[in-house]
């Protein structure tokens, strides 16, 4: 008896049978795939293109062969979504939709900051630098429940042992009232306190300091009211004797130790010193009020050719009620000027 080569009876049985072992779906020609030589598949000579499949092959998925993905050979039982062949370590507490944070390359994140951004909660000062399960604890450190974006979720023990003692305060558990969100500390530097800036000498105080024990509210932000014992004790110059207004910053700035300090109203008041011809011309107040602790008194002719009235006297002949003193020279030169 004569019998057939077992490929063609193979064809000749699926022919028969109107059956592939690809499934019914699968509707193209055999040799896209196989050749005559076998049914074994020779990649580079596959002409069927998986993109037309809605699912192109990009990555890692190139190099693999077909039944890793379709093991049974029917193709199309096998969906599209990744967790069809990869095992979701997340547990659906980030969904099922891998590409948010994966790509076909590789499993690594490297978009953590955006996909929080996204989710309304930027990983700003502090949380930049947290490791992920700092906040998403799970026993398989894989698992990232949604946790909320209020601070109080995560930092109600910081809030229930802060000092000052927050709960007897009576303060907000919305955080960022008080802390700047983008700081990396809970301390003073990372309080929102732009009411009143923490610029400079105020910068690095404790909160203590200024606030006596949970005196919290109700401060002035008059520096006198900090800063009497400072106006008090001031010695050079001494400010209680010359009846130096009580409004620092009539003359100071934040900087630290008071200094420098520079009272510029003097030019628009009294007489200018920081413009026209004195602008430079001086070191110290002592240069023209040579009285200690006078400031009423002053002096020009201890630098104006003091020790040449021949001269002056020159210069101002026909000059009615000429007198070399200092009073008369400011009631003729208000501003410093020499006309």
């Amino acid at each position: 008896m004569y019998r057939l080569p077992p490929i063609i009876f193979l064809f000749s049985v699926l022919y028969l049978n109107a059956q592939s072992p690809h499934g019914e779906a699968m509707k193209m020609d055999c040799a896209a795939c196989h050749s005559t030589e076998g049914w074994q598949v020779n990649s580079p000579n596959i002409s069927f293109q998986h993109s037309s499949t809605g699912f192109d092959l990009s990555g890692v998925h190139q190099n693999l062969s077909c039944v890793e993905c379709h093991s049974n050979l029917v193709f199309e039982s096998v969906e599209s979504n990744c967790i069809e062949c990869h095992l979701d370590v997340h547990q659906m507490t980030v969904g099922d939709n891998c590409t948010r944070c994966h790509d076909s390359e590789n499993w690594l994140v490297d978009n953590i900051p955006q996909i929080h951004l996204e989710n309304g909660f930027p990983l700003l000062g502090a949380h930049s630098v947290a490791s992920c399960v700092d906040c998403h604890n799970s026993e398989s450190t894989l698992q990232y429940t949604r946790l909320g974006n209020e601070c109080f979720t995560c930092h109600d023990t910081d809030y229930r042992t802060a000092e000052p003692n927050h709960e007897q305060l009576g303060y907000s558990t919305n955080c960022v009232e008080c802390h700047a969100f983008e700081s990396f500390t809970w301390s003073a530097s990372g309080i929102d306190h732009s009411f009143f800036p923490l610029e400079q000498s105020h910068g690095n105080l404790a909160c203590a300091e200024c606030h006596l024990p949970n005196t919290f509210s109700g401060l002035s932000s008059d520096c006198f009211s900090c800063h009497e014992e400072d106006y008090q004790t001031a010695l050079n110059p001494n400010h209680v004797q010359s009846a130096f207004p009580k409004d620092c910053a009539l003359c100071h700035s934040l900087d630290p130790n008071w200094m420098p300090a520079e009272f510029t109203i003097h030019d628009a008041e009294y007489f200018p010193i920081y413009s026209g011809n004195h602008q430079g011309e001086w070191n110290s107040c002592t240069d023209c009020h040579t009285v200690e602790g006078n400031y009423n008194l002053f002096s020009c002719i201890d630098c104006h050719e003091h020790n040449d009235q021949g001269d002056l006297a020159r210069e101002h002949r026909g000059i009615n009620g000429y007198v070399f003193e200092s009073n008369a020279c400011y009631s003729c030169h208000p501003t410093g000027e020499e006309d």
